[in-house]
Order: C-alpha cells, then sequence, then structure tokens
C-alpha cells in the first residue's frame, strides 16, 4: 500500500475526541456526528483532503500520518502540549465590566466573544469585572485521532480543487491544469491579494508554475 510523505493529498476520515471522557469535539462523518450529539446541519460532512505539511490539520496529526499506509486505520494519542496547548494562566485576564457595556455586550459565563481580535470564552462576572479564558478551548485536555486513510490524490485538478476548499470554503470552481498551469474558473469575484497568497500556496503545494483566475462565465465567451 502506498506510503504517506510531506506533501502528500491525503482522503481521509477523523474524529477528535478528548482521552478523559471520550467527548467529540470534530468528526468528519455525519453518523459519528449524530451519534455524539455534536451534529450540526450547517455542516457539510465528507471526507477531508489534507496536503501534508501545509499545517490544514493539528500540525502534530499531520507529523503522525507521514509514514503510514492508506487503507488503513490509526488512532493517534496526544498529550495537551502537542494537541492544543497546555493552560497558559496569562491568558485568564480581568477585563472591566465597562469595556463591554462600551461595545453593547452583556457578558455571561460561557459567553464566547472577540475581544480586539482575540476569541476567549467568559468564566464569571462580579464586582465590575470580568474574568475571560483567551485560551484555546481544548488547552490542556490529552486528546484522541481516530483516522481512516482512504488514499492518496494523484491528480492536479483535484488537489487544486482541495486546496480551494480549505483557503475559500469553496466548492463549485472548475479546475483545468495542464504541464503544471492551472485556470481556475469561479463563479464569485476573489480579491486580487487572495489571489496571489492562493498562488504561493499552489506553487508550495503542487509545484504549479502558473495559476490564472478567471470567471466562470468566460468558458461560454
Amino acid at each position: 500500500m502506498p506510503i504517506i510523505k510531506k506533501r502528500d493529498f491525503v482522503e481521509m476520515d477523523y474524529t477528535g475526541r478528548l482521552k478523559e471522557d471520550g467527548a467529540v469535539f470534530d468528526t468528519t462523518e455525519e453518523k459519528v456526528a449524530k451519534e455524539s450529539g455534536v451534529y450540526d446541519q450547517n455542516m457539510h460532512y465528507h471526507p477531508a483532503v489534507v496536503c501534508i505539511g501545509e499545517n490544514n490539520i493539528l500540525k502534530e496529526l499531520e507529523d503522525r500520518l507521514i509514514g503510514k499506509e492508506t487503507g488503513r486505520e490509526y488512532s493517534f494519542e496526544m498529550e495537551s502540549g502537542k494537541a492544543f496547548g497546555r493552560k497558559d494562566a496569562k491568558l485568564i485576564q480581568m477585563i472591566p465590566l465597562s469595556k463591554f457595556k462600551h461595545q453593547k455586550i452583556q457578558p455571561m459565563p460561557g459567553l464566547q466573544l472577540n475581544i480586539d481580535g482575540v476569541f476567549g470564552i467568559v468564566k464569571t462576572v462580579s464586582g465590575g469585572r470580568v474574568l475571560v479564558d483567551f485560551n484555546h478551548p481544548l488547552a490542556g485536555k490529552d486528546i484522541v485521532y481516530d483516522v481512516k486513510i482512504k488514499r492518496i490524490i494523484e491528480d492536479d485538478a483535484e488537489k487544486v480543487k482541495a486546496l480551494l476548499h480549505t483557503a475559500f470554503h469553496m466548492h463549485d470552481a472548475e479546475v483545468e491544469a495542464k504541464d503544471g498551469s492551472l485556470t481556475i474558473k469561479v463563479k464569485d469575484e476573489i480579491p486580487s491579494e487572495a489571489q496571489e497568497e492562493f498562488r504561493k500556496i499552489a506553487e508550495r503545494a503542487i509545484g504549479a508554475k502558473s495559476v490564472a483566475f478567471k470567471a466562470a462565465e468566460e468558458k461560454n465567451k
């Protein structure tokens, strides 16, 4: 069976669980999501395509996949330091309630919010002060990822579609790949800065020589 190496595009299903109680926090499988009580009707459940080395998923998980065989299932245990990090006391901060009132926010325990571009969770509210935890929600947690490796993708057009999904959550682009030259036809306009960043990713991930974005309507002209 093929062995996974860096820069391979790997199609797989995975489920992330907390080691302490088995609670599911991430999955690509609809059945698992429903059975675990984490199903989200707005989510599109399907196997993920990951470019190994691009940090599309948790870096430690990517590193563990290198050298593994396709067509097999694996279970990877990770302690918190190699998962979402250990709890950092410095990231638990006391913020004046007035700052929230100024932004017309009524803080309460469990509220998820964005303060100055940083994600946090309200822990307590008392005495005109709000205790906010800016650690990752899974910081300090040991986790387990169950992975089903399906295949390594060889077709460049399919690889590009996977990159487009990761970068822009795009599902309906038309891709032509020939001799390292990529033509991507999209319905919605993509800002030039985003196009340039995508070109860099495509060059790095699949060795693309050129990347051209065009409006999908052009195919009929």
